[in-house]
């Protein structure tokens, strides 16, 4: 692990552990007597058993998008903070093409919608986009309003074309228009009673492949690629940029078009899942903003997002759990709020800390330094005659000049 690298992993430990420290604080000032256990819940629990942990990764599918699609804005100097109405945009496409296709064959169906869906998000994050690439409009003033945009035009689709009254919310879709399982749900699960032989299975499916494949890639598009390189010339240094040759206009458009695709395609990920629906009010999806800790817990980085995406996946699997131990759902989500708070301050943590730890990675890694021996003192020099004065009487001359 090189300097830079030990340097972002004890940063992102800092932070993680300040927040689960302060949420202790609050759950002990809440329940004493259950905060330990309660605590260990949270830490534990969803990887306690295979159920669990299939949970767990299913989770983390579209927060692992929505944490791609901020960091790769994030590396173009830009801050995607409208990821949750791009998500939203493309659940409903997905919604709405797995209600209304029947007639297609599954797979061609499902892959359509995948794809519709990604397209979507792109059209709408290209949206930011262009208002900052030709009117120099700030991204994150034109992403909160696309946000709110996308949610009141998802009500008005959902309650015209998808609409399930009795629990007022989108129709589910039927089990053909979900995402496969390929049999994952038969590795991911538990035991309801310890030698019953009933099983019960979790909510798995292909997303999570899709979800790491995508980190992949983004990966790759960004350090191993000549346009990856321009994107982030474009973030560095924008004037270099320009004088290199580079399109900042055409770059800013294509970097908030592929963010939007990816929280797109996250959104219909989750949708097509067959266990969550999209529901009819006037509150922004939380999804986005989870991406936007997730990727700062991930230092921006595609492959670090993944594993940032599955610890925040765990942490709310275990502190959905903490109800049964009598805490208030209140308490369980200030819990986990605050943990994911902290998680955001991950890049304040390492610029403070980073000088310190660099020092400490090199005393660490110096070879000792050989003693040089001690030196003799000097010689004491022997003091000198003084010189006589010089006066300004001229020489005698004796017998007269000299030819």
């Amino acid at each position: 692990m090189n300097r830079d690298g030990f340097m972002s992993f004890m940063s992102s430990l800092v932070v993680l552990a300040i927040g689960l420290l302060v949420g202790f604080l609050i759950m002990l000032i809440s329940n004493p007597s259950a905060a330990w256990e309660a605590f260990r819940t949270i830490l534990t629990f969803g990887f306690s058993e295979m159920r669990s942990i299939g949970n767990v990764l299913q989770g983390a599918t579209p927060i692992i998008m929505t944490g791609l699609s901020v960091a790769f804005a994030f590396k173009t100097g830009l801050f995607n903070i409208g990821a949750t109405g791009q998500f939203a945009a493309g659940g409903i496409t997905a919604i709405l093409i797995g209600l209304n296709f029947q007639g297609t064959p599954d797979g061609v169906r499902i892959l359509f919608a995948l794809v519709a869906a990604t397209v979507v998000g792109a059209l709408w994050g290209a949206i930011p986009g262009i208002l900052k690439a030709f009117r120099n409009v700030h991204e994150v003033i034109s992403c909160i309003m696309t946000n709110y945009i996308s949610m009141f035009f998802v009500v008005f689709l959902i309650e015209r074309y998808a609409f399930f009254p009795i629990e007022n919310r989108s129709a589910s879709l039927p089990p053909n228009s979900n995402l496969p399982t390929f049999g994952l749900e038969n590795i991911f699960r538990s035991e309801f009673i310890r030698g019953s032989g009933i099983y019960r299975s979790s909510q798995i499916n292909i997303g999570i492949f899709i979800a790491i494949i995508a980190a992949i890639l983004v990966y790759v598009i960004l350090e191993k690629t000549t346009f990856g390189y321009e994107l982030k010339a474009c973030g560095f240094n924008k004037d270099a940029a320009k004088y290199a040759g580079i399109s900042q206009n055409r770059n800013i458009i294509s970097s908030m078009m592929i963010s939007g695709a990816l929280a797109g395609l996250g959104g219909a990920m989750l949708y097509m899942s067959g266990t969550v629906h999209m529901g009819v009010g006037n509150s922004l999806l939380p999804y986005g903003f989870t991406g936007i800790s997730v990727a700062f817990l991930g230092l921006s980085n595609p492959i670090g997002i993944i594993f940032s995406g599955t610890l925040i996946s765990h942490l709310f699997l275990g502190g959905a759990r903490v109800q049964v131990l009598g805490f208030p759902l209140e308490v369980v989500e200030i819990v986990i709020s605050v943990i994911i708070y902290f998680c955001a301050f991950v890049s304040l943590v390492k610029m403070f800390l980073g000088k310190r730890i660099v020092t400490w990675f090199k005393e660490r890694s110096a070879p000792p330094e050989e003693t040089a021996p001690a030196e003799e003192p000097p010689a004491l020099e022997e003091p000198t005659a003084p010189e006589e004065p010089i006066t300004d009487e001229e020489p005698t001359q004796n017998g007269g000049d000299q030819a």
